[in-house]
């Protein structure tokens, strides 16, 4: 009984963390985007665009990004070819809702979780940022393998990393493991 009550438990917590920050980012969203005859992206994807572009200027690559005037993305220039569009779905923010839903399910003492949290975050983050870069000069390089690029080894990478992050956080700072 103890163990479908955990379940249940783990369940509440994960669907109600997660529907409240999803739904939160979706008014940021309807309230930061605009669909019209201008289209603009939100805040957080301008933010991730000019992060990609600053950290690629870095690497010595030559980049620029502007918004897209006939769809809610920016575009990613390299070499003056316009090779990627960043999207909404490119800011890691869902994956980062996905995370946070599963480390406030599977308790842990507050610090530890707003620590693992916070670092977890930023962490995706900052991978995400240097996979969008990897995946638009693969995509230079190596246009013919851009559904493979895409669709299957970048979203490993990603999502890879946060269930690594959901193990490491099991394993060593969740509550599960002291009952």
């Amino acid at each position: 009984m103890q163990k479908n009550r955990s379940i249940i438990i783990f369940l509440v917590k994960f669907f109600a963390t997660y529907f409240i920050l999803f739904g939160i980012y979706s008014f940021y969203l309807n309230k930061t985007q605009q669909k019209t005859d201008v289209f603009s992206c939100s805040p957080i994807t301008k933010i991730v665009a000019n992060h990609v572009q600053k950290v690629s200027k870095i690497m010595e690559y030559d980049t620029y990004v502007e918004q897209n005037t006939n769809e809610l993305s920016m575009k990613f220039m390299l070499n003056g070819h316009y090779v990627s569009r960043i999207i909404e779905g490119c800011s890691s923010i869902s994956i980062i809702i996905l995370f946070l839903a599963f480390i406030i399910a599977f308790s842990g003492g507050i610090k530890a979780t707003i620590l693992f949290g916070l670092f977890g975050s930023a962490l995706i983050y900052i991978v995400n940022v240097l996979r969008i870069i990897a995946l638009s000069v693969m995509y230079y390089r190596f246009p013919e393998y851009e559904m493979v690029l895409h669709n299957l080894l970048f979203p490993a990478v990603i999502y890879g990393l946060t269930f690594v992050l959901w193990i490491t956080w099991v394993k060593f700072y969740s509550k599960i493991n002291k009952l």
